[in-house]
């Protein structure tokens, strides 16, 4: 392809040579230097890529595409070199990646139709559902997000929630491939801030809520500039479905340039539910409500709280404007299920054990005051905390769980580089406020095993933090664990097992 051919639509300058030229491929890693390539220089929060332009040039690259603040000393590198090669600057290389990686790849989204899912927390259950209705409907469907993703029944790993711009449009070509009509995605706001999912636009922007969380050296500044990233899909998309009940509505829908339907508990929404009634029995616990406005429906779910109503009527909101039938829509979300989100996992006594991703202030604070309604006989946690993060999260987790559960079982997670007895000290700092009683077992499986003999009828155990994870990562090895797994092979009550 030619350097036109790539960034077709991006505005740029040729600094030096030609951008009718050909290339034989598009690299944005300098280890993958093949001759004749394009180099894209992209500044991370620790490399910048065009302090490596002499030794890609070395390599045989035949192009740079720069930031339009390095032309000065590019051209001392290129000068050096001795090279003939064409330079583009931009104002954005990584939103340059995003263009010459949907070009080199066909444009993949544009044979798909894109159904992009942002939000603090209901991405993933919400992408899961609609991929179920989709299926019920006889519909080929892609998923990408936090567990990874999958295509035909295959899945891919990603390193990232939403990822790379190049990887994501590999991706959607593996779709395209593979006969599917639809890609169902989380857009995370870093996938946003970082132009991953710039090239194309969605047919259909989610928004499912919004509270404090990925603040820090990496991720975003301020609360502000969160809220901002993630508004940015409701400029990228033909129609935007909007949690209007959350307080952020105003905030993500500001300059939004798309279509907007509401959707909520709100009697304005254009989707709405009421009549919510819980159910609950040993092993299962669900909810039950009434959808109205563009539906009229009763619709029944597997899965607990009133969080699940509102990933439900997205996931309905969804199905209605892609023109599925309402009988088909609720007949998938009656059989919902999502690894790691919420799910309750069949166990041989008259308790329920759930294993659930949460594993910040709010996420666990919301899990547990949901499951409070169901009116368990106990609450019992299972939980550590992630090595190598803040220790403000460790406080808020053991006064949460010390306020609101009956017994905290501390353990280990992904201690990373840190001591599991260390981060279980800091844990216990926010039992202390809370007078919350705890017991140390730092082996999880065994943790889990414990929690399991000493449950009584009624009870509720809780899996904090590791959701659909299938790993611990200490000491920079990540060694294979699942939740799932240390359940069922759960050997029967320590008592009987002596």
């Amino acid at each position: 392809m030619t350097i036109q051919d790539l960034l077709q639509g991006l505005p740029y300058q040729v600094q030096a040579g030609s951008d009718t030229s050909e290339i034989t491929e598009v690299v944005y890693d300098s280890r993958k230097i093949v001759p004749g390539c394009i180099f894209i220089c992209i500044a991370g929060t620790e490399r910048d890529a065009h302090n490596y332009i002499p030794d890609v040039l070395e390599k045989g690259a035949s192009a740079l595409i720069i930031d339009e603040n390095h032309i000065a000393s590019t051209k001392i590198m290129v000068d050096a070199s001795g090279k003939n090669i064409t330079v583009i600057s931009t104002e954005n290389t990584r939103k340059a990646l995003a263009y010459a990686a949907a070009a080199q790849y066909g444009h993949p989204a544009g044979r798909l139709t894109m159904i992009g899912i942002t939000g603090t927390k209901g991405k993933t259950t919400t992408s899961y559902m609609v991929q179920s209705i989709l299926e019920h409907a006889g519909k080929k469907v892609g998923v990408i997000g936090t567990i990874g993703a999958i295509i035909n029944g295959q899945k891919y790993k990603t390193a990232n929630t939403t990822p790379e711009s190049f990887e994501l449009q590999r991706l959607l070509s593996l779709m395209v491939d593979a006969g599917c009509e639809y890609c169902v995605m989380e857009v995370s706001s870093q996938g946003l801030k970082l132009d991953r999912v710039a090239g194309f636009t969605f047919d259909i922007g989610v928004f499912t809520n919004f509270s404090a969380d990925h603040i820090g050296p990496k991720e975003h500044a301020t609360m502000e500039e969160y809220l901002y990233c993630k508004s940015l899909l409701f400029r990228q998309c033909r129609v935007g479905l909007i949690n209007c009940d959350d307080p952020a509505y105003e905030g993500i829908t500001k300059d939004h340039t798309c279509e907007i339907c509401t959707y909520g508990l709100n009697e304005h929404a254009d989707l709405r539910a009421t009549d919510l009634e819980l159910m609950k029995k040993p092993g299962e616990l669900g909810i039950r409500f009434h959808a109205s406005g563009l539906l009229d429906c009763d619709v029944t779910l597997p899965v607990p709280g009133k969080f699940s109503v509102y990933n439900a009527l997205c996931a309905l909101m969804i199905g209605t404007k892609i023109g599925i039938d309402s009988q088909t829509m609720l007949k998938a979300l009656s059989g919902i299920h999502v690894k790691g989100r919420v799910e309750i996992v069949p166990t041989p006594g008259p308790y329920t054990v759930m294993i659930d991703y949460a594993h910040n202030e709010v996420s666990v604070e919301s899990l547990l005051s949901t499951m409070l309604a169901y009116q368990p006989h106990r609450i019992i946690c299972v939980y550590g905390g992630g090595g190598n993060r803040a220790k403000m999260r460790r406080y808020a987790m053991g006064e949460l769980c010390g306020r609101m559960a009956d017994l905290s079982i501390l353990t280990c997670d992904n201690p990373r580089d840190e001591e599991i007895s260390a981060i279980n000290a800091d844990i216990k700092v926010g039992l202390a406020k809370s007078n919350g009683k705890y017991i140390e077992i730092e082996d999880r499986r065994s943790a889990i095993w414990h929690a399991m003999d000493i449950a009584e009828e009624g009870d509720l155990i809780i899996l904090l933090g590791k959701g659909h994870e299938d790993y611990q990562e200490i000491r920079g090895v990540k060694h294979h664990y699942s939740e799932r797994e240390s359940i069922e092979s759960y050997p029967g009550k320590k008592s009987d097992r002596l």
